[in-house]
């Protein structure tokens, strides 16, 4: 193994040149250490599930590279005098816990005094150097593969408008809170060529990273998407963000959505998720049994397929209805 000082000097994988979900730094042959940092505004009215998310949201972008998160510390903005010290116990120890869950130790923190609240956590992760995923690996033959439902962006914007009962809200936060873990894990024994996890950006602006400047580009199918039902409701219509306007605008240039595609169907698409599924590109052939090893592990999300990789569409998205 090469001294320290010297891997961290000049053996990055993956960085700013091409960036990804995370950046991975090679420390040997058979190590190499994924690092990452998230952080957001509460999306949810209860400290602890507000906790739980933000870890999961983190914690995320490790899986998403094919890693094992081993570390996090916690950073937290704070609008000091406004703020009962009883909910931020609560947000640290939703974070807490969901990074135990992953079986990743909270190590330390930082806390700066803002006008606004915000949590989240600095992860390091570890994966051996050739098994690093990234967005840009799918291959012509590939399916795609997505592992949570869309419309969180949609019903949290319900949430805070006094909209959805306490039903609904507890299924969001359990979607949102769910780790990548069990997705993440089985997509090496599946030979997964690419990964990302759909968070901002929406499904296709995070799919048009993965196709842009590559050699293929995706088909994806509007109704086989795995979606919350309650966020095509007539009331949450008017409760899209601003995010779906830059969304759209972000992916102008590479996707064509079919008309056929009904218009609410299509707002879920640009969607910004909290803390959302992974979308895995891996041959059709491990399709299958993918689905049914997830499944089989007691992940309880829905997960489907629902596009292709075809060379014919290099650089492009298109999707039907």
């Amino acid at each position: 193994m090469p001294p320290f000082h010297e891997a961290v000097g000049g053996d990055v994988i993956v960085g700013l040149d091409h960036p990804d979900d995370a950046g991975v730094v090679r420390l040997s042959d058979q190590l190499a250490l994924i690092q990452t940092v998230d952080f957001f505004t509460p999306i949810v009215d209860d400290p602890y599930a507000y906790g739980q998310i933000a870890a999961a949201n983190a914690l995320s972008d490790v899986y998403a590279m094919g890693g094992t998160p081993i570390s996090a510390v916690n950073l937290l903005c704070l609008p000091v005098g406004r703020i009962d010290p009883e909910a931020v116990a609560g947000i640290l120890s939703g974070g807490r816990d969901k990074a135990a869950e992953a079986g990743c130790p909270v190590i330390g923190g930082q806390s700066v005094e803002d006008r606004e609240l915000k949590y989240g956590m600095a992860v390091t992760g570890r994966v051996h150097p050739e098994r690093v995923l990234t967005k840009g690996g799918a291959r012509p033959g590939d399916v795609l593969v997505l592992t949570k439902p869309l419309g969180v962006g949609l019903l949290t914007s319900g949430f805070k408008a006094g909209r959805g009962n306490k039903a609904l809200v507890a299924r969001a936060v359990e979607t949102m809170a769910t780790l990548s873990a069990i997705p993440a894990r089985l997509a090496h024994a599946f030979q997964a060529h690419a990964c990302t996890d759909i968070t901002g950006f929406g499904l296709l602006g995070h799919a048009s990273e993965m196709v842009r400047g590559s050699s293929v580009g995706f088909r994806i199918e509007a109704q086989q998407v795995p979606r919350f039902e309650e966020a095509l409701a007539r009331p949450y219509r008017k409760l899209r963000t601003r995010a779906d306007t830059t969304n759209r605008d972000y992916t102008r240039d590479v996707a064509t959505v079919d008309t056929a595609v009904d218009e609410q169907v299509e707002a879920l698409l640009y969607d910004p998720q909290t803390s959302g599924g992974l979308l895995v590109a891996l041959p059709e052939r491990r399709a299958t049994g993918y689905l049914q090893a997830i499944a089989g592990e007691g992940y309880s999300l829905p997960c489907a397929v629902i596009g292709t990789v075809e060379t014919a569409l290099a650089g492009r998205i298109v999707v039907e209805g």
